[in-house]
């Protein structure tokens, strides 16, 4: 069944063209603009090209989703094969199946939704040209990464977005931004000189760098050492951006210093690349080197996925001068960790898991970044104990809207069902309690006791978080007289301050103190802006698809669930 009936041949254009459009306009964005186009301010007529390219794209893949056969979502569809090296047998192979498309799509939303945030919001840096150019790269590397299906093609994608990132961070980014980019760049591309190693003996061993050849033979014509010293070489690279525990240290400080869009970007697409390398090429491709490692890679989720909310619970608590984006990048550790506990369950009901775990993750985490920075924006800080003020009445009070939107995300994170981040958690706990043949049952369901463990502990850190940034935390009762209180009324230590005459109140409407009464004053809460319309044009998408992706969870498991059926039996189903 397809929504919209399109041709073979135009499914093909449409593909390669999602993949080379955001290329293309990288370049263009980089040239000078034709006269017509260049309006009266040329940052944002540059600005405005980002925004229609990745709209563009955007469109192409809705209409590539929309053309796709439903009832065959394990089918390789919109596929080109064209020889391109052919001493190494060296295709350019691209392709599109119910695994791959709903991460295309999410990736050409998050870039689109980032583009139409920047072009309102654009980071502090150097010029618009450059920032454009790097984000068009950087969503073209990604999706040819969930397009590609020949190795090497995988790899060079995978790379392709690490030069873009690092200039985010390094070029927009906000305190400790050098020393974070190089973390980032150093540790991606260690972990990269592995992978491509076990990628190479891969090729080498089996005469092919085809992934659909190789999932099809299903690790039949490699010797069962090949398939462990693969896993180990290309897992490393892929566990190092995923991030698995304890190769995740990069991230915090990338997330903490990177631009608002630049943290969306990296936890909303780029992590995913890691997750779905481990289900599209180690699953299929070298199973009994999976089934080694397995118990490795589960054990080391379950400790990410409690070790990451440990953080975020340290974070949080008062006088820990914690940072709410830093927060939000360990919340994702621990995330993370669930979508490598369903990979290493290897059944299919774990894996459904955490490809549903990582759709989800990838709305709600960047709609929460893009409120962290609105919150920054606002408050000149994403300093927890700065946020929550001495007031008692920090966000709900002063940007009511922005403050129950931050709360939605928060539940949504922390797995409450009916919204899209439950499904893949509880799918992964069930694919751990039943793990494939081979594997050890009692230690799985250990690990599902530890990972059931750390969905507490995400919903203690998120709820303190809600407390404490949109509530505020009461200054304690003052043992002042009732005549001595006046003087000794707290201010509000966060936020504008209302400026007025020396010594005297201000009067205007972000806050005034009443006067000329014999009894205490009040002082009303300075106002904060609530959300702007391009605000709400980019998050609104994000918060309908959490709640459509947890309402009806078949959306998601429909396109999935007959891939990976077929994905783990090597072809055969």
């Amino acid at each position: 069944m397809t929504v919209i009936d399109i041709s073979p041949s135009v499914m093909q254009f449409l593909l390669a063209l999602i993949v080379v459009a955001p290329l293309l306009g990288a370049l263009a964005a980089l040239l000078p603009a034709p006269p017509g186009l260049r309006g009266r301010n040329p940052d944002q007529a540059v600005l405005r090209h980002g925004v229609t390219v990745t709209g563009a794209v955007l469109v192409a893949a809705i209409v590539l989703a929309a053309g796709f056969d439903h009832d065959h979502p394990a089918t390789m569809q919109a596929t080109t094969d064209i020889s391109w090296i052919p001493a190494l047998d060296v295709r350019i192979h691209l392709g599109i199946d119910g695994i791959s498309l709903p991460l295309l799509v999410l990736t050409a939303l998050l870039t689109f939704l980032c583009a139409l945030y920047s072009y309102f919001k654009l980071p502090a840096g150097p010029s618009p040209k450059a920032f454009v150019a790097l984000v068009l790269v950087l969503e073209s590397g990604t999706l040819a990464t969930f397009a590609v299906l020949d190795l090497l093609l995988f790899f060079l994608a995978f790379e392709m977005v690490l030069i873009p990132m690092y200039f985010l961070i390094a070029r927009w980014g906000g305190d400790q931004r050098q020393a974070a980019a190089w973390k980032f760049i150093l540790y991606t591309l260690l972990g990269s000189v592995v992978m491509l190693l076990g990628l190479l003996l891969i090729g080498l061993k089996s005469g092919t760098f085809d992934m659909v050849a190789l999932a099809t033979d299903n690790g039949r014509g490699l010797t069962t050492s090949v398939q462990v010293i693969a896993v180990l070489a290309i897992g490393l690279g892929l566990a190092v951006k995923t991030p698995m525990w304890p190769l995740h240290s990069w991230l915090p400080d990338a997330h903490t210093a990177a631009p608002t869009v630049g943290s969306v970007l990296l936890a909303g697409v780029l992590l995913k690349m890691g997750t779905y390398g481990f289900v599209r090429i180690l699953l299929p491709v070298a199973p009994d080197g999976m089934r080694t490692f397995a118990p490795y890679l589960a054990a080391f989720a379950v400790v990410g996925i409690v070790y990451g909310s440990l953080a975020c619970l340290a974070l949080a608590r008062t006088g820990a001068k914690g940072d709410l984006k830093r927060l939000i990048a360990y919340s994702s550790v621990g995330h993370m960790g669930f979508v490598l506990l369903g990979i290493a369950t290897m059944t299919p009901t774990g894996v459904n898991g955490a490809l549903f775990a990582n759709i989800a993750h990838g709305l709600i985490t960047g709609l929460l970044f893009f409120l962290v920075g609105a919150v920054k924006d606002r408050y000149g800080t994403a300093d927890l104990d700065t946020l929550a003020g001495a007031t008692g009445a920090a966000l709900y009070g002063r940007a009511p809207r922005l403050g129950a939107l931050l709360a939605f995300a928060a539940v949504a994170s922390l797995g409450l069902p009916g919204l899209a981040g439950f499904w893949g958690e509880m799918l992964t706990l069930f694919g751990a309690y039943s793990p494939a043949e081979g594997l050890s049952r009692p230690a799985f369901r250990t690990f599902m006791a530890i990972g059931a463990f750390g969905t507490l502990l995400t919903a203690a850190y998120m709820l303190i978080v809600v407390r404490r940034v949109c509530m505020g935390e009461h200054a304690p009762h003052s043992r002042l007289s009732p005549d001595e209180q006046p003087q000794q009324a707290p201010r509000a230590a966060d936020g504008p301050q209302p400026t007025g005459t020396a010594g005297s109140p201000s009067s205007g409407a972000a806050g005034s103190a009443s006067s000329g009464t014999a009894g205490p004053r009040t002082a009303t809460t300075p106002q904060l802006a609530d959300i702007h319309p391009y605000e709400a044009a980019a998050w609104t998408p994000l918060v309908v698809l959490t709640v459509v992706a947890g309402l009806w969870p078949a959306v998601l498991l429909g396109l999935t669930d007959p891939a990976v059926q077929q994905l783990l039996a090597g072809g055969k189903s």
